[in-house]
């Protein structure tokens, strides 16, 4: 998939990047079906962007979800930043499942890919390395790339500001559902280890990570905050980095880091569609349920 992660790059580093751009370039790939929705916000404006591949059965749907800032800093920075790497690799993704199905290698079930494009995104405070912040706030984001017909999640986003994980490549975080951090998907793990050729690697998430942004309660970074808005499970896929490497940084994106997790996606959309993956244990999260009750409430901003 290294095309397709050289074509995305090479597209979203212009200044005058847009999702009309990005959505011409899939429909050469042979995406049928691409929405550009521009948003604006008190910080300028941004392109949401969304990709649908249809099955040719009646699979499940899965969402990947490029999660991130902006791609760009201007006009403070010039070049693409390491923030970009979610949407970098959620739309190498979407031309790769379209230019299978164009060749007649289509899935059982469909699948759904959202980003959004803003190559003029603003920088904010975070430690310990500043992240990229975006023009318009997360709830404006999440309602635009979280679609109802998601049955399971793959959310991509640039984890590398932090002493948490630090290691070259991709991880998964467990499962998210609904306020309860779930065993990381043994079916995720095991196509993980098949695409890397070593061990998996999961990143440790906490409770705080899981709840929406806005309460005052420090975040890892924005990868789980699809899980804010929605029943479905999420797990996050996060581009890594052995030291800090701050959001904002240019010059940061690693093209065979970001086709290791777009490859990633893509065998696990293969298998998921198939219902040959499960994200969750639906027994053991029942059995949850009965013990414990709903966590729901973490979905919320809480007594505010």
């Amino acid at each position: 998939m290294l095309r397709e992660i050289m074509e995305a790059m090479e597209v979203l580093e212009n200044p005058h990047a847009s999702g009309d751009d990005i959505a011409a370039w899939l429909r050469d790939c042979g995406a049928d079906e691409v929405q550009v929705i521009r948003v604006a916000g008190d910080k300028g404006s941004t392109d949401f962007l969304k990709v649908r591949i249809y099955g040719h059965g009646h699979g499940p749907t899965l969402g990947v979800i490029g999660q991130l800032g902006g791609v760009g800093a201007r006009p403070n920075l010039i070049g693409l930043v390491s923030d970009a790497d979610g949407a970098i690799v959620a739309l190498a993704c979407a031309a790769k499942l379209a230019r299978m199905a164009k060749r007649g290698d289509v899935l059982p079930g469909a699948v759904i890919v959202t980003t959004h494009i803003c190559p003029t995104a603003p920088i904010v405070p975070h430690e310990p390395t500043p992240f990229m912040g975006a023009p318009v706030d997360m709830a404006t984001m999440i309602r635009y790339e979280v679609d109802p017909s998601m049955e399971a999640i793959l959310s991509v986003d640039a984890t590398k500001a932090n002493w948490v994980i630090n290691r070259r490549g991709f991880a998964i975080s467990p499962t998210v559902k609904e306020g309860y951090i779930l065993r990381p998907s043994k079916d995720l793990l095991e196509i993980m280890s098949y695409v890397t050729g070593e061990p998996p690697v999961v990143f440790p998430i906490t409770t705080q990570d899981i709840t929406p942004y806005g309460n005052g309660i420090y975040h890892l970074n924005s990868i789980l905050q699809p899980a804010t808005a929605t029943a479905a499970p999420v797990v996050g896929v996060a581009t890594t980095a052995t030291i800090p490497v701050p959001g904002c940084a240019t010059g940061a994106n690693q093209p065979f880091d970001l086709e290791l997790a777009a490859r990633f996606c893509v065998e696990v959309a293969k298998a998921f569609t198939a219902r040959k993956c499960q994200f969750y244990d639906p027994e053991e999260f029942s059995r949850l349920l009965a013990l414990y009750g709903p966590l729901t409430h973490l979905q919320t901003l809480g007594k505010v």
